[in-house]
């Protein structure tokens, strides 16, 4: 009920009449909700635009505008807002940029104080901030075989990185260098249709609506996400001896789960969300022809269409999208079955089969992975 409430805000600040054809509205939604809506308008001199994003404990507004002179950017200006509009506090009322052919001027400007930063790199653009998208229309705009690999400067630092957008298939490209390697598509305009994070850890789709939505009012409807996969541990106990995993806990939220948008085929899924998911033991365990000795270890899944595969790294420490096959100890093929109902949250159970045997169930959507184990004396 909530996101049909929710739906219906955005629908109602949609205006009734006949709209200009260059104002649109982007709705990026995770399954069945809104997380984030960005408002653009596009003349033939200018991009303007601000995306309102409901993350976490907070609501954020990202506004842009872009001047254009024969379709490439001369200067932009990036602000940081509140949901109700007010300044971020403690960060910059705004970041300024200039872009010659030559070089690129960034003017980071506080209440007291700019700061001026020159960057000797050619045909320049910026780094592109999440749910801002409307702003890979310039970068697409720089056609085939000049807008894959385009110099970006970013909102602090004194490196520079690449933005740009790589073919992926027929008519959909995928982003490079944002947050998110999000696909995109483009109609024959030049203006942004849809992204979809289905290959990256993002899985928002963005769907684009012709009009204007009054963003301060839906961000008075907005409520903060909270924690949208929060951390969890699995654990059991074998002769006195802690089994533990630490993971985080991603929703369905009507998505496809197994072979689909949230564990595609063949790609190497994370176990979890977020932080990268943690096997800790303090007994010496069998897993297939791995034996791994106490100590700490990371655990991955890939889920193909002839089995599905556990896998464990010795790399631990890291964030769940920094996976290194070359640190791999091995893998072993897992049991699919299905659940009695519906699992919505991703669960991990760690369950004793015996005084020395057990299995970790990995079980979300209509389906459990299993992996069995022995304990070593």
């Amino acid at each position: 009920m909530k996101t049909i409430r929710l739906l219906a805000s955005v629908l109602a600040l949609l205006p009734t009449r006949t709209v200009i054809a260059q104002d649109a509205t982007i709705v990026y939604r995770l399954g069945r909700d809104t997380v984030a809506v960005e408002q653009m308008t596009r003349t033939s001199s200018h991009l303007t635009g601000e995306s309102l994003l409901r993350q976490g404990t907070a609501l954020t507004r990202t506004q842009y505008d872009v001047a254009l002179s024969n379709g490439r950017p001369t200067t932009l200006v990036f602000r940081r807002r509140q949901g109700d509009g007010s300044p971020v506090p403690n960060t910059p009322a705004e970041w300024r940029f200039t872009f010659g052919p030559d070089s690129t001027v960034r003017e980071i400007v506080w209440k007291d104080s700019t700061q001026r930063q020159s960057f000797a790199v050619k045909n320049a653009f910026v780094s592109i901030p999440l749910y801002s998208y409307g702003l890979y229309e310039i970068v697409n705009a720089r056609g085939a075989g000049a807008r894959d690999s385009i110099p970006a400067v970013g909102l602090a630092g004194t490196g520079v990185s690449v933005v740009g957008l790589r073919a992926y298939a027929a008519d959909t490209l995928r982003m490079r260098g944002g947050p998110y390697d999000m696909l995109a598509r483009f109609d024959r305009d030049g203006r942004l249709q849809w992204t979809d994070g289905v290959f990256t850890t993002n899985k928002a789709i963005g769907t684009r609506g012709a009009g204007k939505i009054d963003l301060a009012a839906l961000a008075t409807k907005f409520k903060p996400t909270g924690v949208l996969s929060p951390r969890a541990q699995a654990y059991a106990g074998f002769n006195r001896g802690p089994i533990f995993i630490s993971y985080g806990r991603p929703a369905v939220r009507e998505r496809t789960v197994w072979g689909g948008t949230l564990i595609p085929f063949d790609t190497i899924w994370r176990a979890g969300a977020n932080e990268a998911t943690h096997l800790a033991t303090s007994k010496t365990i069998a897993l297939g022809d791995m034996t791994l000795a106490p100590g700490l270890y990371t655990l991955w899944i890939q889920h193909t269409r002839a089995a599905t595969f556990l896998i464990v790294n010795k790399q631990v420490g890291q964030w769940g999208t920094e996976y290194q096959a070359a640190q791999d100890i091995g893998r072993v093929k897992m049991d699919m079955t299905k659940t009695p109902e519906h699992v919505e949250d991703f669960t991990i159970t760690v369950r004793a089969a015996g005084a020395n045997r057990g299995a970790i169930d990995f079980a979300w959507g209509d389906s459990v992975a299993t992996a069995a184990f022995s304990v070593r004396p």
